[in-house]
């Protein structure tokens, strides 16, 4: 009875190790697959911390073409401040020459006049001396049929010829003066000239300028869509890096739930393995027991 007693005892122990092997073999597996699973997502976190090292190296290096786009933008907001206060100071410089042409006009149309009233002058003094010269031949004339009047003949004829210098004086510093004039006149026509060859060299690099401005203001409407346009890349690239980041945190922290749980499965393996040897050490004393 009691050899039967311990056979049942040992049926019932070997049923329970079966048990428990099987138990074991589960738990194996499960362990194999969470194994397997963490392996997978080991290798899941090693890609998607290349990945993040790669977008952070593309963030840096779009991070260095944002800065140097943005430099390239200051000297440009610059260069367009410089060309706007250069086409200031050209339009009242253009403004200047235009009073001043204005002035030299005015000028110039008053010349002509007091040189048209000269010539008038000229033309008055040629028909009186003109005249005079005709009086001097009649006075020679009388003076040759009249003897007695021979003094007082003279006297006109001296003071004729007073008058006559006179006006030969006068028409001289006339002359001078039209000559003057005249000079003067061609001076104020190159100066003229000068300042209208000034005037349209002023146009031309006003023009110039006007059209450096416009494609200035192109190129910054350009570089400011492409800014715009780095900025939004930047913005989805920041929010797939916060994405990844998460994914990231989600993966440690499954990571650590599974290392949580192998830890047990390795206190519950130990008991086990205990377990078994507490029942090997019994089995063996009922072995011995019964020879």
């Amino acid at each position: 009875s009691i050899i039967r007693r311990q056979r049942q005892e040992l049926k019932l122990l070997i049923a329970e190790l079966q048990d428990r092997d099987k138990e074991l073999n589960d738990m194996v597996e499960v362990h194999e697959r969470h194994i397997q699973a963490w392996e997978d997502d080991r290798q899941k976190i090693l890609t998607l911390a290349e990945r993040c090292s790669l977008l952070t190296s593309e963030l840096n290096e779009r991070n260095a073409i944002i800065k140097s786009l943005t430099k390239k933008l200051k000297l440009l907001e610059s260069q367009h401040n410089d060309s706007k206060i250069t086409l200031e100071s050209t339009q009242q410089k253009f403004k200047e020459l235009t009073q001043k042409v204005t002035d030299s006009s005015v000028h110039c149309q008053a010349l002509e006049e007091k040189n048209q009233s000269l010539h008038c002058s000229v033309l008055e003094l040629s028909a009186k001396t003109g005249q005079l010269q005709a009086r001097e031949q009649e006075l020679l004339s009388m003076l040759q049929m009249k003897d007695k009047a021979l003094i007082e003949t003279t006297d006109q004829i001296t003071e004729v010829t007073s008058k006559f210098k006179t006006l030969e004086n006068a028409l001289r510093t006339a002359k001078l003066d039209e000559f003057t004039r005249n000079r003067e006149h061609q001076d104020l026509k190159v100066t003229l000239n000068d300042v209208m060859s000034q005037v349209n060299k002023m146009k031309d690099i006003l023009s110039e300028k006007m059209k450096e401005s416009t494609k200035n203001q192109e190129e910054i409407s350009h570089l400011k869509q492409e800014i715009g346009c780095l900025r939004s890349e930047l913005i989805l690239a920041v929010e797939e890096a916060q994405r990844k980041d998460q994914l990231f945190q989600f993966a440690k922290s499954k990571q650590v739930r599974i290392e949580r749980e192998l830890s047990s499965l390795r206190q519950v393996c130990v008991k086990q393995q205990r377990d078994l040897h507490f029942l090997h050490v019994n089995f063996e004393s009922s072995q011995e027991s019964r020879q």
